[in-house]
């Protein structure tokens, strides 16, 4: 391939040892059809020159790209499935494929694959993804980037031409595979597995990897463990607070669906709100309610103990505790702090940002069914008055006590309202059921046309909102 100057190769996992990953090949699919590549994701890696039958052969076929992992390596790990230890799992249908510096941050990147064929992980299963379950990612990934969620990237997907069967949609149903561009492929679940193997030296490992490689800061700490375990805290607390704005649901935030960066990745059963309601669930199969919406922060505390849990063996643990005491603090700033860079607003002190978010939390709460989430805060952006068909639904008291608040603040960059988006009468959002209908006209017609106009205008609203993660 020619190599772009901005291409950094720089592959740290491999040397952890055997004990950390298995090497695997990649199924060798029947045909790879394009179907979505990420340029802007590529161009921060150097890949953007690469022409569509590299592409293919790199991301389709996963022919090693230059001075990168070779073989791909499947990750083992373990982890708690709704509470449930689970000792089998690791890398069932993925490997990560390459590491690689972003150009410009000089971050260490993962490209990881999701639908790539068996690996000593799959157990019963066939290790491929439905090209349904490809589409739902793109979409999810390019949401939540344009809302500032600090997420994975959906780097490429094609479709590989295999007819899968699955118990819960309709089959036989197409195939893909899918590639993810992430910060990090280290999960909770991954210190799991040494804990429950009682390996303090292999978790000892992982810090110093996870230190040397995501948080070269903390080098220099006297209690290493510890400050790791802060860090995490903190980027999970915003990872949370995030998800809470942006009104989504993950669905299944088990302790291997969690990574040390505080990146969200992995998307199955997801959901955005249709309008506020904390009891809102993603997954068909979470009958108790364990991930709803209003209780993904405690999901997120919940495994954070868990890998707190793991670092026992190699750190005392009053400092650990003192480390997830901190969650709760963290996690109310990150969430002002979230709402009101979504509503466009210029922070104030820390009692006023409080008093807003909770009026607004309320407003949302009282609304009704005719008060979707995401047109909240398109109508309140930069504090401008709500106009057109919704604007009745904040005259009353319900909205009283935001209405007075929000007054006081100033707008952030209010030049954004000048953009073309905002000059519409609705946001953009991502609801099921037209996720469904995206994916009917790809099933019935072969018709992608929906999907990239879909696209086509996440990234309007990317652009028109200027948040970044």
């Amino acid at each position: 391939m020619p190599v772009s100057p901005t291409y950094t190769p720089d592959p740290k996992f491999p040397a952890l040892g055997p004990e950390f990953a298995d090497p695997v090949e990649a199924a060798d699919f029947p045909k790879t059809i394009l179907r979505y590549r990420n340029d802007r994701a590529a161009a921060s890696v150097g890949l953007d020159t690469l022409s569509d039958e590299e592409w293919i052969a790199h991301f389709g076929r996963f022919q090693p790209l230059p001075g990168n992992i070779d073989p791909p390596l499947a990750q083992r790990y373990h982890g708690h499935q709704f509470r449930v230890y689970n000792p089998e799992l690791g890398d069932g249908r993925g490997f990560l494929f390459a590491q690689l510096r972003e150009a410009g941050t000089g971050r260490l990147l993962d490209l990881g694959t999701k639908g790539s064929g068996e690996t000593p992980w799959s157990r019963s299963g066939d290790g491929r993804l439905t090209l349904k379950g490809g589409v739902r990612e793109v979409l999810a990934t390019a949401m939540l980037e344009a809302l500032g969620v600090p997420t994975s990237r959906s780097f490429s997907l094609i479709e590989t031409g295999e007819q899968l069967v699955r118990g819960d949609e309709p089959s036989p149903t197409r195939s893909s595979v899918l590639v993810r561009l992430s910060h990090s492929h280290v999960r909770f679940g991954t210190f799991q597995r040494h804990a429950f193997f009682e390996k303090a030296d292999r978790i000892q490992a992982l810090v110093d990897h996870v230190i040397a490689d995501y948080f070269p800061e903390l080098e220099g700490a006297n209690d290493r463990p510890a400050a790791l375990l802060e860090a995490v805290v903190g980027r999970a607390a915003r990872l949370a607070a995030s998800w809470m704005a942006a009104g989504f649901v993950h669905g299944v935030l088990n302790t291997d669906n969690m990574n040390i960066t505080g990146e969200s990745f992995d998307y199955g059963p997801y959901r955005f709100l249709p309008k506020s309601d904390p009891n809102f669930t993603a997954a068909y199969f979470d009958h108790a309610g364990l991930y709803a919406f209003g209780r993904q922060p405690e999901a997120v505390f919940w495994n954070l103990q868990q890998l707190a849990g793991c670092l026992t063996f190699v750190a005392e643990s009053e400092p650990l505790i003192e480390a997830l005491n901190g969650f709760g603090p963290a996690y109310r700033r990150e969430l002002m702090a979230a709402m009101i860079r979504r509503l466009g607003l210029k922070p104030r002190d820390e009692a006023e940002d409080a008093a807003l978010v909770q009026a607004a939390f309320v407003g949302l709460a009282e609304g009704g069914e005719a008060l979707r989430w995401e047109p909240f805060f398109f109508d309140w952006f930069c504090g401008r008055t709500p106009t057109g068909a919704r604007a009745g639904l904040y005259a009353g008291e319900d909205f009283a006590a935001f209405r007075t608040a929000v007054a006081a603040y100033e707008p952030d960059r209010p030049e954004r309202l000048s953009h073309p988006y905002f000059q519409g009468p609705e946001p953009e959002e991502l609801l099921i059921d037209e996720i469904e209908a995206i994916w009917a006209r790809i099933a019935e017609a072969d018709d992608w046309s929906v999907f990239e106009g879909k696209l086509e205008r996440i990234e309007q609203a990317r652009a028109a909102w200027g948040f970044s993660a």
